[in-house]
């Protein structure tokens, strides 16, 4: 356990002190979330765009503790990283304790510039909480690139591991007023393993970490995100251009990578998903959020340029139908 906790926060840029290994995203965030200490008024800022079970998690705290979210409006796709900080900077005020910024958006695959917003929320004294479920192990960062207090992600996506494997982390000076979900003898202590006490869990996944890493670490974090970033390129710059097509993802490197979303002029995202699957045999994930009515294409490492060739063939098609 303590070895792949080592190789994890190598990974990650953060001391092994500073992470604690669980389930997924969803069971790091809402310790997180229901570990704070917050009172009736405080202000948490989070977007319409974030993930659904993130937002549970606080909009529970909202009915049982009176907390109140401020919602940052934002548009899809955005690639301005000024306007981006100036929409979360305006929701801040005096009553604001934590700002929740969701790395990588996974209904379209938008990145946010995390370091940027959360300068802006320090300056405030706000804490900054990232959700980088969809962005670590796919984009190059370290968490200390990101300048946050606390972050979560799931190593069942981007890093191959296991179902049931996830990340938590936490500054080392933040873990002592940090309450646990499911706590040990010792809730108010500064060690980080007090956020581990899930009673018996399965070892076996826990141990692939270490070859998830390894494997990962074979390709290269860099290499890795430029590969990534070269499918997603590759498929949207065949479409982009059909008359019926839209893309709901920024080009700037700055602001994608893997993730793309598209929409077909007419259709429902899920019509189009099924069509894809049901005619083409390609699994595709329908997107219904706020402004965005589409399909989310999600490229790895392992995808081919012949099956984005059968991608983009099926596009095609479906977009010169009625």
């Amino acid at each position: 356990h303590e070895v792949v906790r080592q190789k994890l926060a190598d990974l990650a840029g953060c001391s092994a002190e500073e992470i604690a290994i669980n389930r997924n995203t969803t069971e790091a965030m809402d310790t997180i979330f229901l570990g704070l200490n917050l009172n009736a008024g405080d202000e948490i800022v989070v977007t319409k765009y974030d993930y659904p079970k993130m937002l549970n998690g606080l909009q529970m705290r909202e009915k049982r503790d009176g907390i109140v979210l401020k919602y940052v409006e934002l548009d899809m796709p955005m690639d301005n990283a000024e306007e981006i900080v100036k929409r979360f900077k305006q929701q801040f005020t005096s009553k604001t304790k934590a700002v929740l910024i969701t790395h990588m958006i996974n209904y379209t695959g938008q990145l946010l510039p995390a370091k940027a917003i959360a300068k802006v929320a320090h300056e405030k004294g706000i804490e900054v909480i990232v959700d980088a479920a969809h962005s670590f192990a796919h984009v190059e960062f370290k968490i200390s690139d990101l300048d946050c207090d606390y972050l979560g992600t799931s190593l069942h996506k981007w890093l191959c591991c296991p179902f049931g494997t996830g990340m938590l982390y936490v500054k080392k000076d933040k873990i002592k007023n940090l309450w646990p979900t499911l706590p040990d003898d010792k809730p108010d202590s500064d060690d980080i393993r007090k956020l581990e006490a899930l009673g018996t869990h399965s070892v076996p996944s826990e141990q692939a970490i270490g070859n998830a890493i390894n494997f990962h670490n074979i390709i290269g974090s860099r290499r890795k995100e430029e590969r990534l970033r070269y499918l997603k390129n590759y498929w949207t710059n065949k479409v982009v251009d059909l008359p019926m097509v839209k893309i709901h993802t920024a080009t700037d490197p700055e602001f994608s990578c893997a993730l793309a979303t598209f929409s077909i002029e007419g259709k429902e995202g899920k019509e189009v998903s099924d069509i894809l699957f049901n005619k083409y045999q390609l699994h595709t994930t329908s997107i219904k959020k706020e402004t965005v009515n589409g399909v989310r294409v999600t490229p790895h490492v392992y995808t081919t340029l012949y099956d984005l060739n059968r991608l983009v063939k099926a596009i095609t098609e479906i977009a010169s139908t009625e």
